[in-house]
């Protein structure tokens, strides 16, 4: 990973367009090719970002950043306070929640949740960036990403994206589809997800436990 501090100003050229006015900023490069923008406050999120795959050209005073849609993000840097670069190794993935992972287990078992004709293929199915929850089959063979949460927001969607961008590179598995799960889905998740094409399933945990029998309900 390359950390960068620099005094800069950040344009995003593509479907929509976006500008930073100059500021000192951070500008972390990865190693999987993304680079993003970070300000000191606000939040933890980057102030803006281009996800791989993309290429990075640096000339005097200029990033160029460009994805494979021909989007570019264009840092101009007016002055360079810090460079460094660190190499983290294999990252050994987040450890989830009780709740989380006893989800994924259950939905594992019992995977025709998502529908019939699914079968599994794998839990914690590995990818460079981290393993995808579940991946599974759908009734016509093709594949499918499943990202479980407890709760589902923004950022669930954009991990399961990320996901769904590097499986789709890989002439095996493609063309990949996504489902974003979780046992309660905040509406501005549902929103990102739908937009990006990734299908969103609200997950009840006793049932799936078999503590919850639905004929049995009053309304």
């Amino acid at each position: 990973m390359r950390l960068v501090i620099a005094r800069c100003s950040v344009d995003y050229v593509g479907r929509l367009t976006a500008h930073l006015p100059m500021a000192p900023r951070l500008l972390m490069v990865k190693n999987d090719g993304s680079v993003l923008v970070h300000s000191d406050g606000g939040s933890y999120k980057p102030l803006n970002w281009m996800s791989p795959p993309c290429r990075l050209e640096e000339a005097a005073g200029l990033w160029t950043v460009t994805n494979k849609a021909g989007e570019q993000l264009l840092i101009t840097i007016e002055e360079i306070l810090h460079d460094s670069r660190h190499e983290l190794g294999v990252d050994p993935g987040l450890v989830k929640d009780g709740v989380e992972a006893h989800l994924q287990v259950l939905l594992a078992a019992h995977i025709q949740t998502l529908g019939e004709g699914f079968r599994l293929v794998r839990r914690e199915y590995p990818t460079a960036i981290g393993p995808v929850d579940i991946l599974a089959r759908d009734a016509s063979g093709a594949t499918v990403a499943i990202e479980i949460k407890r709760r589902g927001e923004i950022d669930g969607v954009e991990q399961l994206t990320r996901y769904l961008q590097l499986l789709n590179r890989d002439p095996l598995l493609s063309p990949v589809r996504g489902v974003f799960a979780a046992q309660e889905i905040k509406p501005q998740a549902r929103t990102l997800a739908t937009d990006r094409g990734i299908d969103c399933l609200v997950l009840d945990y006793d049932l799936l436990r078999g503590k919850d029998d639905p004929s049995q309900r009053l309304f």
